[in-house]
This record gives C-alpha cells, sequence and structure tokens, in this order.
C-alpha cells in the first residue's frame, strides 16, 4: 500500500534563498475562519517551501518575486535530526510544482 501526502498553497512570496543545493522560498498563506460573532478573521502563517528540481529552481529564480501570489503544490516529507543531544523532528514541503499566479502590485504597476 501507498500513502502520498501532498499539500496545496496559494500565497504571497516572502523570501527566496538557496540553501545548499535546494532553494527555499517563504509564503504566506492564509487560512480565513469565523470567530464567535460569526465575523470573518484572517488566520496568516508562513510557510517555508523547499525546491529540489532544478527547473522548478530556475524558474523561481527568474520569474518569482517577494510579494508574488504563488501556488505552490507538493508533497509532505518527515524528517529528524539531532541538535545538543536532541532528537528534533520536522516536517518538509516539498515543492513539485510551482506557479506564479500575479505579481506584486509595485511590480506590476512599475
Amino acid at each position: 500500500m501507498r500513502n502520498i501526502a501532498e499539500f496545496t498553497l496559494i500565497g504571497h512570496v516572502g523570501t527566496i534563498k538557496q540553501v545548499g543545493k535546494t532553494v527555499r522560498v517563504t509564503v504566506c498563506a492564509n487560512y480565513p475562519f469565523k470567530d464567535q460573532g460569526g465575523e470573518w478573521q484572517d488566520d496568516q502563517h508562513w510557510n517555508e517551501v523547499t525546491i529540489f528540481t532544478k527547473s522548478i529552481q530556475g524558474y523561481v529564480n527568474e520569474h518569482v518575486s517577494k510579494g508574488d501570489l504563488v501556488h505552490v503544490r507538493g508533497r509532505l516529507r518527515q524528517n529528524s535530526y539531532e541538535r545538543d543531544g536532541k532528537r528534533i523532528y520536522t516536517v518538509d514541503l516539498i515543492a513539485l510544482e510551482f506557479g506564479r499566479l500575479a505579481q506584486a502590485a509595485e511590480r506590476s504597476a512599475a
């Protein structure tokens, strides 16, 4: 039996950085919810997406900038490492698809 854990994000880009052989992009996604008074509230979270695929890295480096609205689809990968004698567990967001939906407002107006 094969199980796949996937994710989809739509949000705005914060930072793009090269980390070793990967590119890491932070994406701010909004998760709206209704509060106890029935009013919609925004609940924003920053998600760091790791890109291993060279073609996607090239696309992001060439076409994506801070503030752009993007769509990312990928898989979840559980990982662990040791720090100061303690085991640290993480869940990595690995991009399989990455596309720009709209340029940041300040770039498209220029």
